[in-house]
């Protein structure tokens, strides 16, 4: 009997509440699921595209030629000389004769070509090698570059916004740029992978300091540049008016705007192309007038903060300062009745300043890894690169609040090797 009444209880059905226990497991598990596919598919998809490698030749591009030739290769190499003239001319380089000129030239880019029987019509690009060409130059040859730049190009178009999210011309134009001979330091995502969640239009409306520089320290950049292309199509087929607006750094100012027209969608990536150009001269322009200095209130904790917010820190600080002196006073007169006061000290902020540090660079994680080593020293107020060079010596910028002594012997006790110059020091392991 007991062995029935056991199996009886074992093969009655369940309760209303397991049941619904039951459905309540099997439906997050289906839930973990399809957001975990979601999610995935978020960051999978052919929408990367890798920038070229920036040369440090010369480039000058946008040449255009219209010669004639008793055939289509003597119109061509007619069409190849003339440009190569043109693009020196443009560089302001000295009269050179053709044969010397060709010396200077390390490629030649096609970038529209019409060929016929005795004439020869393009658009070309020249690549002076800047070994050879700088001496010609002079000053045009070599010239600093600005500080790490990271590059967000948004296209408008169709009532959407569009970063690195799905694959597109801007983003392609831009990451074909070859911007060796440019003044400005770009830092160009691929858009692979997790940077089309983190990077989106929605980014470049955010004040938040603290999630800029988490994205910056991610890319190794110092400030942001925010070229955006607005682009209306008239009609199918019709043409495409562009509009330009250059932007910069967290707060998305505004540097300077532009508007440009391909006569179709086949024209489309040449006005892109020349839209890139243009961006590059606002953004050397506003080098040179200084308005792409990196961003003070990016570099957290350093001497570069917001002054309102550190004077309220320190005012925070005296006052925490104050209560415990009080406490302290008032502590010692309950143990005796004669003691005198002690007298409130007035608390002084610590003079900061900027030494100049250099250190070896064989690669990018020692210099990461010898930043981060840098900035948990005791002392240091902010440390920020203000020269990279992979393979190198690099160089930052160290606000301490000491004498530069008393950096060095911080950085002795970080288990650095350590030599110091007037105003300077080298650091190894």
């Amino acid at each position: 009997m007991a062995q029935s009444f056991a199996l009886s209880r074992a093969q009655r059905p369940l309760s209303g509440h397991a049941i619904r226990q039951t459905i309540a497991v099997l439906v997050a598990l289906a839930i973990a699921v399809v957001a975990g596919r979601v999610l995935q598919a978020q960051v999978e998809g052919d929408r990367g595209i890798a920038p070229v490698t920036s040369s440090i030749d010369i480039d000058v591009g946008g040449i255009e030629v219209d010669v004639r030739g008793d055939s289509a290769e003597e119109a061509r190499e007619a069409g190849w000389r003339e440009a190569q003239r043109k693009g020196w001319a443009k560089l302001g380089g000295p009269s050179l004769p053709d044969s010397q000129l060709e010396s200077l030239v390390s490629a030649v880019v096609i970038e529209q070509e019409r060929i016929g029987p005795r004439r020869y019509i393009a658009t070309l690009g020249v690549i002076f090698d800047r070994a050879r060409a700088g001496r010609y130059l002079g000053g045009n040859a070599q010239r600093s570059q600005s500080a790490p730049m990271l590059l967000l190009p948004v296209t408008l178009s169709g009532g959407s916004a569009m970063v690195y999210q799905q694959r597109n011309p801007w983003q392609r134009v831009w990451a074909e740029y070859q911007a060796g001979s440019s003044r400005i330091n770009y830092v160009r995502p691929s858009g692979a992978g997790g940077d089309s969640l983190m990077l989106t239009y929605g980014q470049t409306t955010r004040r938040s300091r603290l999630w800029w520089r988490n994205i910056l320290d991610q890319f190794g950049a110092a400030d942001v540049l925010v070229p955006i292309a607005r682009l209306e199509y008239q009609y199918p087929g019709g043409p495409v008016k562009g509009y330009f607006t250059a932007r910069y750094g967290p707060d998305s100012e505004f540097l300077d705007s532009f508007t440009l027209t391909a006569k179709n969608d086949q024209d489309l990536p040449q006005m892109l192309a020349q839209a890139v150009t243009r961006f590059d001269d606002i953004f050397e322009a506003a080098l040179a007038d200084g308005k792409l200095r990196p961003n003070p209130t990016l570099n957290v904790g350093g001497e570069g903060a917001d002054p309102v917010l550190q004077r309220l820190i320190e005012i925070g600080r005296a006052a925490q300062a104050q209560e415990r002196a009080q406490r302290a006073a008032a502590a010692a007169g309950e143990t005796g009745e004669g003691t005198s006061p002690t007298p409130t000290p007035t608390p002084t902020a610590a003079v900061v300043s900027s030494y100049v540090v250099q250190f070896a660079s064989p690669d990018a994680g020692t210099i990461d890894a010898t930043l981060a080593a840098v900035r948990a020293t005791a002392g240091v107020r902010g440390a920020a690169t203000s020269s990279i060079a992979i393979g190198g010596t690099s160089v930052m910028s160290v606000s301490y609040g000491g004498s530069l002594s008393d950096l060095a012997g911080a950085l002795r006790a970080r288990g650095f090797t350590v030599t110091q110059g007037s105003n300077a020091l080298a650091i190894s392991r």
